[in-house]
């Protein structure tokens, strides 16, 4: 490949990886019936005049594969982190015990699960949507850089090295969104 042309691989892996990150995130708050501090991570409370996300008001517990708690470190806020969490959309009832707030996690039946794999799937499918279109920044770098006097030759190495870089980071959305929908159908 030529070294007086420069097109830059290294930030087009970086800002693919950026979307897988970005996916794990999405999927680690989905509620699959386990437990996991990560589903409060959207979650934001009306704390001192202005929105604050849910750990920054108190310390958020797995304490058993079925249960979370959030420890609020200001017994004042305790009623506003309950009623953020109701309002969540994350169809958990909290339950009080001083400034400790208590989250069973309920089984999900049938249907929950299948919307649940749906909106996994949407996750993923945005994830590759960003890496195609990192995709596509690679090759309009690469079709400039021809203009600018790159071989043929060193423009079908680079394209294709950009390919199998995509190709890869597609496969991995794939596999993570597997994962994730034997998760979520598991009971």
């Amino acid at each position: 490949m030529s070294d007086d042309i420069d097109i830059d691989v290294d930030d087009l892996e970086r800002r693919m990886e950026g979307a897988l990150a970005s996916l794990r995130t999405e999927f680690a708050s989905l509620r699959t019936g386990r437990a996991s501090a990560a589903m409060l991570e959207p979650v934001q409370v009306e704390a001192y005049g202005q929105m604050t996300p849910i750990n920054q008001v108190g310390t958020v517990n797995v304490p058993e594969p079925r249960m979370v708690t959030v420890n609020v470190w200001d017994k004042s806020m305790v009623g506003a982190v309950e009623k953020a969490i109701r309002e969540s959309g994350l169809g958990i009832n909290p339950q009080l015990n001083g400034t400790i707030i208590m989250l069973p996690i309920p089984e999900l039946n049938e249907e929950r699960r299948r919307e649940l794999a749906k909106v996994a799937a949407q996750y993923a499918e945005n994830a590759r949507v960003a890496i195609r279109n990192i995709r596509r920044d690679g090759m309009d770098q690469i079709k400039k850089a021809k203009a600018e006097g790159m071989s043929e030759d060193d423009q079908k190495l680079w394209e294709t090295e950009v390919q199998d870089l995509t190709d890869g980071h597609i496969d991995r959305v794939d596999s993570a969104l597997n994962a994730k929908q034997e998760e979520i159908m598991q009971v």
